[in-house]
């Protein structure tokens, strides 16, 4: 992982919603800023706590540097050069409208806009979009060494690729702006087309949505026509730099089988797309003490997974009296056969990875994320040691009697 923390990079992270996606996003930054890069991390709406440990309350859609002193008290150098943004979607969509709408009158009324506020807080993309222009910014300053930006969440991870574009095409639809030209007679909305079927076709979007909705879209885009141009443009330059190979892609899953299955799905979707996966990390995979034990043990032995194995015969008549005891002896056994599962169950996807893909582990961290130490405890599992199909068919062997994969 530490591979992909070099100067002149971007760190994009995808994921699905859930799976620590922030978390992990925010660690690389810290593990970048400790490589001597100044380095900025965006992020979507983070989780209170992860806010306070980055000292995100305050801010907004500008990078503010996390100070010395925060850092000196999570026993980290005060000299790193980290800093932080919280995504300012409704932000970022005006000040693209700022920029390229350059008649006040013409921008104030893009602004006030009803269709353009359902475009820029509730159109499927309109926050990747953000993400994507909020990027684009910061690398054209040439402020930072390094970017690492946490993707909004999504259904699907490659929403975060495919969702801009189907925003852009409906803004640089000539189509769309011919059919919603207006035409007014008498104060009322009509639409004056030469084409009988257009006509049907307002009509039930008339009877659907209401002709208000219809005149705010003509609206839009009569005043909006000299900066959708511009801002369709400038979408176009973000996604080649999306392809560029400055850019790192980032997939962070669990170890849940439909989350696994979901990553293989998007290997083969990038791969189409021209775009390329670096690296997997899988999240919250073990707790943190049996992770570093079997990482570390090459003498066979699971540990602690072995004692739970051995809780029931030691315990013997006592489980029989003390129905407590019985309960939390189940939940460690349960435990114990779901850590196996997953043991097992990533050791086989990582098989299946494509050599260029790296594996990276991050287990479920004791204290939990709660401030930049243990942020800083994340990101030294995610750049510790490499982690291979072999070792995993070894820490599997160790937790099962069966014989580890071979080599393939």
């Amino acid at each position: 992982m530490k591979e992909l923390l070099k100067k002149g990079s971007t760190v994009v992270l995808l994921g699905t919603g859930g799976v620590g996606k922030t978390t992990v996003a925010a660690a690389l930054g810290l593990a970048a800023a400790a490589c001597r890069l100044e380095t900025v991390v965006i992020t979507v709406d983070p989780a209170r706590r992860l806010r306070d440990a980055l000292g995100l309350e305050r801010l907004g859609g500008k990078p503010m540097r996390l100070s010395g002193a925060r850092l000196a008290a999570a026993g980290l150098d005060p000299s790193l050069k980290l800093s932080a943004m919280v995504l300012d979607v409704k932000g970022a969509w005006d000040a693209l409208v700022e920029r390229f709408a350059t008649d006040p009158a013409t921008r104030q009324r893009i602004l006030d806009n009803p269709f353009y506020h359902n475009l820029t807080e509730q159109f499927a993309g309109s926050e990747a979009y953000a993400a994507l222009q909020q990027l684009y910014d910061i690398r054209l300053s040439g402020e930072f060494e390094i970017e690492v930006v946490d993707t909004p969440p999504a259904a699907h991870a490659f929403e975060f690729i495919h969702a801009p574009a189907r925003l852009t095409r409906l803004l640089d639809s000539r189509s769309a702006r011919w059919l919603f030209m207006p035409y007014f007679s008498a104060g009322r909305f009509a639409m004056r087309l030469a084409s009988r079927a257009a006509r049907f076709i307002v009509r039930d979007i008339e009877h659907f949505a209401g002709p208000r909705v219809l005149s705010s879209i003509s609206e839009f885009f009569v005043a909006a026509s000299e900066a959708v141009e511009a801002v369709a443009e400038r979408f176009h330059k973000t996604e080649a730099l999306l392809r560029s190979p400055s850019v790192r892609f980032i997939l962070v899953t669990t170890a849940e089988e439909d989350r696994l299955l979901q990553a293989r799905d998007l290997i083969h979707e990038m791969k189409a797309e021209g775009l390329h996966l670096s690296a997997i990390v899988i999240n919250r995979f073990l707790d943190e003490e049996s992770w570093e034990e079997l990482s570390r043990s090459d003498n066979g032995v699971s540990g602690r997974l072995d004692e739970i194995g051995a809780l029931r015969g030691l315990l013997g008549d006592a489980l029989s009296r003390d129905a407590g005891l019985g309960a939390l002896v189940d939940y460690l056994e349960d435990y114990g056969d779901r850590a196996r599962r997953d043991i097992a169950r990533v050791a086989r996807f990582a098989h299946q990875l494509p050599p260029s893909v790296k594996l990276a582990i991050a287990p479920e961290i004791k204290i939990g994320v709660r401030d930049l130490r243990a942020l800083s405890h994340v990101a030294d599992f995610l750049i510790g040691a490499k982690v291979t199909p072999r070792d995993l068919d070894r820490i599997a062997a160790q937790t099962t009697n069966h014989q580890p994969h071979p080599d393939r």
